[in-house]
């Protein structure tokens, strides 16, 4: 028996089944239609097509749903953030462990978006790094550069940004992951100070001022570009303002001869020394 050039070949015969067993080119090609009987072929019915016959199917099974495996993930909202708990006896906080809300404070230059960077990229839990100056700047058209003057709508842009920020920090933190926050807030200046953040994060954030020297500042704010850098007597008198958290009861480091790595474990150690007694403001 021959075959059409380009046609499946049937299979050899198997042991018990013999050369009656029935094959079909469709169950070598899925896809492809099973090949029905040519018109007029030997035992093909020819005329009109007998009537169909309605005998009763069985019920179909119910299938169960398939799961979804990209479901919808219940997040718990996020809410004030409360003071963390001291551990027990006299034992210091493992703060590489445990979650927390970090505000840090300094003038443009202080390294504060840096020192911020690495001490949440090596941490032992997972820690969101968020700051205020890339929220501000997400304005793109229409943006209110403070370095132009303080006026209603750059306040108005600073404190949606600052209400941003801490909405973000609540659900990160509600969702088992620390933040640490960057701001320049001044001491003397309620519109930029610590009551905002307090009221947006919770009384479990934890402030800790950032102050090198100011010839630091200089050299650092001189390696800036773009509206991040700010003229020299701007640096000097925002530095002389950021004096004023002297005597605050807030911790300050000075990293004027600290490195990153150096200045973030410094922060660690303060930050357990403030979980220990939390700084009141």
């Amino acid at each position: 028996m021959q075959h059409a050039v380009g046609s499946p070949l049937p299979p050899p015969p198997q042991p018990g089944h013999g050369p009656a067993t029935a094959w079909s080119p469709a169950a070598h090609h899925p896809g492809a239609p099973a090949p029905g009987p040519a018109p007029g072929f030997a035992g093909a019915p020819v005329g009109p097509a007998a009537p169909a016959q309605h005998a009763s199917a069985p019920p179909h099974a119910q299938i169960p749903p398939t799961p979804d495996t990209t479901g919808h993930v219940q997040l718990p909202p996020g809410g004030p953030v409360a003071v963390p708990s001291p551990p027990p006896g006299l034992a210091q906080a493992d703060t590489g462990a445990t979650t927390l809300a970090v505000l840090l404070i300094g003038p443009a230059g202080a390294g504060k978006t840096s020192v911020a960077k690495f001490w949440a990229e090596h941490r032992r839990v997972p820690t969101a790094h968020i700051s205020l100056d890339d929220v501000r700047e997400w304005v793109r058209s229409g943006f209110a550069d403070p370095q132009s003057g303080w006026n209603d709508n750059s306040e108005a842009q600073y404190r949606l940004a600052r209400r941003t920020c801490g909405f973000a920090a609540r659900n990160f933190l509600a969702n088992g992951i620390s933040c640490i926050l960057d701001d320049a807030v001044f001491p003397d200046r309620p519109v930029v100070g610590l009551g905002g953040w307090k009221r947006h994060v919770g009384p479990g954030l934890l402030p800790v001022v950032l102050l090198p020297g100011l010839e630091i500042v200089l050299e650092r704010n001189a390696q800036r570009s773009g509206n991040r850098r700010l003229t020299d007597e701007e640096v000097a008198r925002i530095h002389g303002r950021m004096a004023g958290w002297y005597g605050s009861g807030l911790p300050i480091i000075d990293n004027s001869q600290l490195d990153v790595p150096a200045t973030a474990r410094v922060l660690d150690d303060v930050l357990a020394r403030s979980i220990a007694s939390p700084p009141q403001w």
